[in-house]
């Protein structure tokens, strides 16, 4: 039995939109694996997204929030991770200035409930690695003016939302947990993630829906607010990379090396799909909008040997067919019949919680 063979993998938050690309990565990248997914199955939750491989005998669906103590110690006790994967996160900025509570409730706490259930009795590691995903995002913003600057794993972190700041607080508390306890940690920071089975509250897959249907398509302010963007593949193989091979305590920093504006990103969309620049809407912007993120990701590249391998034009084309061909999938989310397939699979099928 080779090493791989031994390893069990609990991925939390796997429902979700990145979560999910990670699953069916880590099933395909590593066969041999048994790979656990815990989601509370929230708002931005799809279990019909799982479906492809909920059959898989090597995988197990457990429906359970990461802030329950009892169940997440319980779920350690059974499974016995090897490695630890922290997707679980509120992650929507304006959802989060309108209801910062359940941000702090889920991105720390339930980030705290989780490193607690990494030791054992006498209070040693019983994992090989915990791995927190973050976002650029817990550096603030650079200027626009200033196209030289870029976050590295060094930048201060300086967030402006509830979001960023509650994702700040998880970081700080498992490199905390690494300097205090020795529990091994990493940390990856991410840009902006598109690809398959996003949420359409985000703003490529929205662009991509109401454009579609001649819709009007909302940009905040004048839509130059820059971001960086990575294909979600590329994230998950930086991702599998660090958990196996990067260092303990460390942070990378994972980037497209693809800035643009939101506005630019919309045309873009416009122009792939024929359709008219006249369905853009400037609506008034958001509250302490950041004006640009750009990523340093060198550190990946010389340490681990990572580079972005999709092109953003080859990976925007993707997304606008992915989303064109699964409107049924996109439909569910925008009509909330997806809550109830939710609820009928969890209540019909053994083995969830």
């Amino acid at each position: 039995m080779n090493e791989e063979t031994t390893k069990t993998v609990l991925v939390t938050g796997g429902a979700g939109f990145i979560g999910s690309n990670f699953l069916f990565h880590m099933l395909d990248a590593h066969p041999d694996y048994r790979i656990i997914c815990l989601d509370k199955l929230t708002y931005a939750g799809n279990l019909a997204t799982l479906q492809p491989i909920m059959s898989n005998p090597n995988f197990r669906f457990v429906l359970g929030d990461v802030c329950d103590r009892e169940l997440v110690k319980a779920l350690f006790g059974e499974e016995k991770p090897d490695i630890v994967v922290n997707f679980a996160a509120e992650s929507h900025v304006d959802r989060s200035i309108t209801n910062p509570e359940v941000f702090l409730d889920t991105n720390i706490k339930g980030t705290a409930s989780l490193l607690d259930a990494c030791f054992d009795e006498k209070h040693n590691p019983t994992v090989e690695r915990f791995h927190q995903v973050s976002t650029d995002e817990v550096y603030g913003d650079l200027p626009l003016d200033r196209p030289d600057l870029l976050f590295t794993e060094e930048t201060p972190v300086h967030t402006s939302s509830p979001y960023s700041a509650s994702k700040a607080g998880a970081d700080m508390l498992v490199l905390a947990y690494h300097r205090t306890y020795n529990l091994p940690v990493s940390i990856s920071r991410c840009s902006n993630n598109y690809g398959p089975y996003q949420f359409p509250e985000k703003l490529i897959p929205l662009m991509i829906i109401n454009a579609s249907k001649d819709e009007p398509l909302p940009v905040y302010g004048e839509g130059k607010n820059v971001r960086d963007w990575l294909y979600v593949e590329d994230h998950c193989r930086a991702i599998d990379l660090i958990m196996h091979k990067g260092r303990d305590g460390e942070i990378y920093n994972v980037g497209g090396n693809n800035e643009m504006t939101n506005i630019d990103i919309v045309r873009i969309i416009l122009e792939a799909l024929g359709k008219p620049e006249s369905l853009i809407s400037h609506v008034a912007d958001r509250k302490g909008h950041d004006l640009r993120y750009a990523i340093d990701a060198s550190k990946i590249g010389r340490e681990l040997g990572w580079q972005p391998e999709t092109m953003f034009e080859e990976g925007i084309r993707k997304t606008i067919k992915w989303n064109l061909d699964n409107m049924n999938w996109l439909e569910d989310i925008l009509s909330g019949r997806y809550l109830t397939y939710n609820e009928q699979m969890c209540g019909a099928k053994k083995g969830i919680i």
